[in-house]
């Protein structure tokens, strides 16, 4: 009898088109693309499977196959390292682009593979270089053992966003008005009542953006927050994806 699969403590966002990257995007999903030779969402998976988390849900849509073909259910390796076959990453798959005919944006996308996740879940975006982060599941069990909807993890603005997202009280709790705001790195915690009032699942396929869940949770303070100053870019434009790794090149030149 086959056992059934534990509730993914993670989920990638992988289903976006990539309209900014193309045409690099036009025969490659976004998180596919290389920095330093290694697909953006494979850095997430290692940091995944060095955190010791070991179910995760990744979403598809566009050329949604080729992340499946490269992946699999059960890559070979956790972390950086080839480990036992227990300890593998466990990945299933919300393919929005075979069952809606595309994405279905980053709420719909969330709720649609709610039925797969734990009731509380590391979630960051398949398109974002953040190579020194660590998802922690001491994080998780603390966010799942308080009362809050979300916990976002920020980031000093980048150029193209000076204006930033949202405020970080010394409280810890984030605020969608503040005069200072920094950038949504498109990594969080999330709980699935955040998602209440909405069908479970999505069986419809609705589209559905998550900002307005979490501004509407930050009323009622139910968001908290840290400030992350590690590396992190977002790979919005080939400009962009260039500069990385040619820093990423110029650095292991300079290396003794």
């Amino acid at each position: 009898m086959t056992p059934t699969p534990a509730m993914a403590e993670a989920m990638i966002l992988a289903a976006g088109r990539g309209e900014r990257m193309r045409p690099l995007t036009d025969t490659c999903p976004k998180p596919l693309l290389e920095v330093r030779g290694k697909p953006l969402m494979l850095y997430h998976m290692e940091a995944l499977g060095r955190a010791g988390l070991r179910d995760v849900v990744i979403n598809t849509a566009w050329l949604g196959e080729q992340i499946e073909q490269r992946f699999g259910a059960q890559p070979s390796w956790t972390g950086a390292a080839p480990v036992q076959d227990g300890d593998r990453l466990r990945i299933r798959y919300s393919h929005e682009g075979l069952d809606f005919g595309g994405a279905l944006e980053t709420a719909g996308g969330i709720l649609r593979a709610l039925p797969l996740l734990d009731d509380c879940f590391w979630l960051v975006g398949g398109d974002v270089h953040v190579p020194h982060f660590a998802f922690s599941r001491d994080a998780l069990l603390r966010f799942a053992g308080g009362g809050m909807l979300a916990h976002l993890v920020l980031v000093p603005n980048p150029e193209h966003n000076p204006k930033g997202d949202f405020g970080l009280g010394a409280d810890g709790m984030v605020r969608s008005q503040a005069e200072v705001r920094h950038t949504y790195s498109t990594i969080a915690i999330l709980r699935q009542a955040l998602f209440d009032g909405l069908a479970h699942g999505n069986p419809q396929g609705q589209k559905a953006t998550l900002a307005p869940l979490l501004r509407a949770a930050m009323d009622r303070q139910l968001v908290t927050g840290e400030l992350y100053t590690g590396p992190w870019a977002d790979i919005g434009t080939p400009a962009r994806l260039a500069a990385i790794n040619a820093a990423a090149e110029s650095a292991a030149t300079a290396a003794p």
